[in-house]
């Protein structure tokens, strides 16, 4: 069952000489506009009933624009929305809250914006305030409130009631961690009950933690729409993308999806993973020393290159990640067909799964100041657990016990 619909949605803000020019736009006399600026142009998906959807993109994608046409606070200029159910959104902090109110006066307030009568918003004001853990503010004035004070009344007014579509615009991104792990908990008892999520969020932790899938915006229109992973190493490589660089996706014999981007002044030449005795693996044991080596070809003159890997889990989350910067062994001035070997020894203290490495080269402490090349999936290997004692999650993290 198809729960939204957006077909063919466009949004242009527009200028006029008068406003009486505007107004005569309004009863669709044919006046025309001294200015157009189109935000959003030729937007089209569905979302079916139980999916979770991440929305990502640079600021000024058209990410919340594009939220706001679908919960019905702004209208397209073109196309069409089609909602099949309730919507709880948390677009903005606060939620046009009234900063005179108390925070249970707002409550009653927003509540019943959504459609709900005093009768049913009694029977869960508790709730919201247990919730919310704010204590004794709750019945203050919302303008004596901190950011995470109204994200926490704002989070809870929403998802008081079940909704069958639940969207957050990165609103969560102000609360403290206490919260935001508390909240993420009540997002998916709401998937596993149903609930269809759309997120917008510049954490891919996040994004691929929570969504089976992901849209990127970009200009103003659809330029992705595919797994979190793919769609995400997507994104990285567009937001490292400079003027002479390029972008490059292809599918690999397994049937994932690598992307690289990079303007070629430094390239990966090889990778490979190796163990203690020098050969090749793509099997690991747990906490097995290993060595990854990573071959950099100089294709033309730097004044400075550092060389970087992050290790993913199977869902593409960040497991470790670090680089040359960080290690204080970064490389200087060097000249055009110098070749490096570089070799990171670690021990494989990783949980039994399998695993990507993605690897950067690039100059400063990250791959946005002047990307070389990023390849994502340049090398993939697997954790097995030989001789360790059974354990669960993605780190090998061996205690002791003693009991008195």
């Amino acid at each position: 069952m198809t729960l939204l619909s957006v077909n063919n949605v466009g949004k242009a803000y527009r200028s006029y000489r008068s406003e009486w020019q505007r107004i005569a736009r309004w009863f669709y006399l044919p006046v025309k506009a001294s200015s157009e600026h189109w935000v959003l142009k030729h937007i089209s998906f569905n979302i079916a009933a139980g999916e979770a959807i991440g929305l990502v993109g640079q600021n000024g994608a058209g990410k919340s624009t594009l939220l706001k046409m679908i919960t019905g606070t702004l209208q397209p200029t073109e196309g069409k929305v089609h909602v099949n159910g309730r919507i709880a959104a948390i677009l903005e902090l606060g939620m046009g809250f009234n900063g005179e109110l108390t925070g249970r006066q707002n409550v009653y307030h927003a509540a019943g914006l959504m459609g709900f009568n005093t009768d049913q918003i009694d029977s869960v004001i508790a709730d919201i305030e247990d919730f919310a853990e704010i204590g004794e503010y709750f019945d203050q004035a919302v303008r004596t409130y901190s950011s995470g004070m109204q994200m926490r009344v704002a989070f809870s007014v929403a998802t008081a009631f079940r909704p069958e579509i639940l969207i957050i615009d990165e609103a969560l991104s102000v609360g403290d961690s206490y919260f935001q792990h508390k909240s993420f908990s009540r997002i998916k008892e709401f998937q596993k009950a149903g609930t269809t999520l759309l997120i917008v969020s510049h954490d891919r932790g996040a994004i691929q933690a929570l969504c089976n899938r992901a849209i990127l915006l970009d200009g103003g229109t659809v330029i992705k729409d595919g797994p979190p992973e793919e769609v995400m190493d997507y994104y990285n490589a567009i937001i490292a993308q400079k003027e002479n660089a390029t972008v490059e996706v292809q599918t690999l014999a397994d049937g994932t999806v690598q992307t690289r981007s990079g303007n070629g002044k430094a390239t990966i030449d090889s990778v490979a993973l190796y163990n203690t005795q020098g050969q090749p693996v793509e099997y690991v044991s747990v906490g097995e020393d290993v060595c990854l080596n990573i071959r950099v070809k100089v294709n033309a003159a730097l004044p400075e290159l550092v060389v970087g890997y992050m290790i993913k889990d199977r869902l593409g989350q960040d497991v470790f990640g670090t680089n040359t910067h960080h290690l204080d062994c970064v490389r200087h001035n060097l000249g055009e067909g110098t070749e490096l070997d570089y070799r990171f020894s670690f021990p494989a203290n990783l949980g039994v799964g399998s695993y990507s490495v993605a690897i950067a080269l690039h100059t400063a402490d990250t791959h946005i100041a002047d990307n070389f090349e990023w390849r994502d999936l340049a090398l993939l290997f697997n954790v097995v657990n030989m001789s360790e004692k059974t354990f669960v999650g993605l780190a090998w993290i061996p205690p002791t016990v003693e009991c008195k």
